[in-house]
């Protein structure tokens, strides 16, 4: 699987590395919007878009990661569909981070529906694979039974959407919560399930300026360090 598109820094090597996942029955053309922003708002950042190699269902246009034939009368099958593109995407994720240099906290995950729902699958069998996930019109296949600690999940999505109803992404938020993961959402009123700007603008805004949970508390931790080696000196 080779990226279709793929920015590079114009000098030395890419301070982080962005790998972004197309919907079903869609390419890594669909994803350009996504990918021209990132690169002009990190120019120091690797971005690359592959192409699964599969064709979508039903001879249409473009690609899938997984068929989704049959899932509307049996959602069963969806676990297993997803799973086995997993067993395929985790060594590649890890060969480009390899090939670029770039570390697991470097990295960031993106996607557009299906290919959002793998990039958060992903990190929640496989934690701190990436640093980030930017989730376009996605959510999980089943909520995972601990949430990432290594992950930093951002869920952009449309009020409208019918394909994924917003309603589950604040569930999957609820239940993220819950068992202390760090994640944001952001909701475009009057979007539907679509890679609209005002959602990649929101993308650009979490990356700048979200500083993770871990991050804050590895802070406090040092912080309250020093504090008690602080009492023990004056004692």
């Amino acid at each position: 699987m080779q990226p279709v598109i793929e920015y590079r820094p114009a000098q030395g090597r890419p301070e982080q590395l962005v790998l972004l996942f197309h919907g079903w029955a869609q390419d890594a053309a669909a994803l350009a919007p996504l990918a021209d922003a990132l690169h002009r708002e990190f120019p120091q950042s690797a971005v690359l878009v592959p192409e699964s190699p599969t064709p979508a269902d039903g001879g249409r246009r473009g690609r899938m990661w997984y068929s989704i034939e049959g899932l509307a009368e049996d959602l069963t099958l969806w676990p297993a569909r997803v799973a086995e593109q997993l067993d395929r995407l985790a060594p590649w994720v890890r060969a480009q981070q390899q090939r670029l240099g770039v570390a697991e906290a470097a990295t960031c995950l993106g996607g557009f529906s299906q290919g959002a729902l793998l990039a958060l699958e992903l990190v929640a069998r496989h934690d701190g694979i990436a640093g980030r996930v930017l989730a376009f019109g996605g959510r999980f296949c089943t909520l995972p039974p601990a949430a990432p600690q290594l992950t930093t999940l951002h869920f952009l999505h449309g009020q409208d959407d019918t394909i994924f109803p917003v309603a589950e992404v604040q569930r999957a938020l609820e239940h993220l919560g819950a068992h202390h993961g760090d994640a944001t959402v952001d909701i475009a009123h009057g979007v539907g399930h679509q890679l609209h700007p005002a959602l990649i603008e929101r993308a650009l805004f979490r990356l700048r300026n979200h500083i993770p949970l871990r991050t804050w508390q590895a802070a406090l931790g040092a912080a309250r360090a020093a504090r008690a080696a602080g009492s023990c000196d004056d004692d």
